[in-house]
């Protein structure tokens, strides 16, 4: 992706990732192949949705008539996020449902601790690919189906891998979009270690915090823990003032309620 797609990517990926907790997210990555499924088949159903010069609304409705019961809330929100974004080019919009469905799996696998092993299982799919012609011809071959090749996914891995695994290459072996199989499968050994490298923070304040304190607060957490921090922020009139972070089983108090809890004990003890 190139240009407008690319910051449009990055945008809805941030917003995928502030969605994590929501309840359903566990659904979330199939429902949004589906989605993609639905615009790759259908071109001008996509260049509707992904035509800017359209009024916001006209998509929106476009979706709700679409998909509206279907799918989930969950889903119909991100779906409606994705589309209200620029894209370079028709085919940009269903890549980028693609990758945020590769990202809500990989999101899921880290959340169940099959991260690791996920991220292993692609390299070593890469690696049979690279050494069975056979392998990549009956994968790339356009006379088969994309559920055709699917099963041959299924078959290999012969229920030996993660869920996330298996979801995502079940989906990309017959949506290659003219791409090389490798390269796709490179590329999702890619989106994997980038969920890896990324830490999530639970952040809860009293009043909301500006694009200034957010970077500088996600630079101080991010030289703590030596990886990218993502923040989630809530804003909790309860804290009184401060911060309190949260980041997996870490919990970092810096709040005014918390400082003023510490002296109340202090002062009956």
């Amino acid at each position: 992706m190139f240009g407008s797609s690319r910051d449009s990517l990055a945008v809805c990926q941030e917003g995928l990732d502030a969605r994590r907790q929501d309840a359903g997210f566990a659904l979330l990555s199939g429902e949004l192949f589906a989605v993609a499924g639905v615009l790759d088949r259908e071109g001008q159903l996509c260049s509707s949705l992904a035509d800017s010069g359209q009024p916001p609304s006209v998509r929106e409705g476009l979706v709700r008539q679409l998909f509206a019961g279907k799918i989930s809330d969950l889903a119909i929100d991100v779906v409606l996020m994705t589309v209200a974004c620029r894209w370079s080019a028709d085919a940009d919009l269903v890549l980028a449902l693609e990758q945020l469905a590769d990202q809500a799996a990989f999101t899921v696998a880290e959340a169940d601790g099959s991260l690791n092993s996920t991220e292993e299982e692609l390299f070593l799919f890469g690696r049979a690919l690279d050494s069975s012609s056979a392998l990549q011809m009956a994968l790339t071959d356009p006379a088969q189906s994309a559920e055709t090749k699917a099963g041959v996914v299924r078959d290999l891995l012969q229920g030996r891998s993660t869920p996330a695994t298996q979801q995502v290459l079940e989906y990309a072996v017959g949506h290659l979009h003219g791409r090389r199989i490798d390269a796709v499968v490179d590329e999702l050994c890619g989106l994997a270690a980038k969920q890896r490298e990324r830490v999530v923070a639970e952040v809860r304040v009293a009043a909301p915090l500006d694009d200034t304190q957010q970077r500088r607060l996600a630079e101080a957490l991010g030289r703590l823990k030596g990886r990218t921090v993502q923040l989630n922020v809530a804003v909790d009139p309860a804290v009184l003032g401060g911060v309190h972070v949260r980041i997996g089983d870490e919990v970092i108090d810096g709040t005014v309620a918390s400082r003023m809890e510490q002296a109340r004990r202090a002062l009956l003890g």
